[in-house]
């Protein structure tokens, strides 16, 4: 992932707003998915990580207090907040899928891959009906081979 931000840091992809914006929700997602796993083991560590990281949460103005008590489930880190915990570590994937989704389709928005920003629209060649019909081509050629193999 770092190494996917620091290209695009490089070849100036923040330009693209929407892209990019959407491209640091990942990375939040990504983030946060890794932070109720590591929770998940309910240590030592992962308690005090648990208490440390979701008191930070107090700092946001007017609600902070309100917003960490209902992540804790209660008024303190304990079993309430392991069985939170386990179902954002369940749900929080399939977000990661949809904003990957969105993130691709901003992508296909904006192009990729041309840095010097050079005009390639004479070399492309419409996906439709072309790759269509070559990837039905190739599914159908698959299916007889294992259709004789049965």
């Amino acid at each position: 992932i770092y190494l996917h931000i620091g290209r695009g840091l490089y070849y100036g992809s923040y330009l693209y707003k929407e892209t990019w914006n959407m491209g640091v929700v990942l990375l939040l997602l990504v983030m946060m998915t890794a932070f109720v796993g590591y929770v998940l083991p309910w240590g030592q560590m992962s308690f005090w990580g648990a208490t440390v990281i979701t008191n930070l949460l107090s700092a946001v103005p007017y609600m902070g207090d309100a917003l960490v008590q209902w992540l804790w489930g209660g008024f303190s880190v304990d079993k309430a907040t392991l069985t939170r915990f386990f179902a954002f570590h369940f749900l929080l994937p399939f977000l990661i899928v949809a904003a990957t989704a969105v993130h691709a389709m901003f992508l296909h928005e904006t192009g990729s891959n041309n840095p010097a920003g050079l005009s390639s629209s004479p070399d492309k060649v419409p996906f439709h009906p072309y790759f269509s019909y070559k990837d039905l081509l190739g599914f159908l050629i698959l299916l007889a081979a294992l259709a004789s193999l049965a």
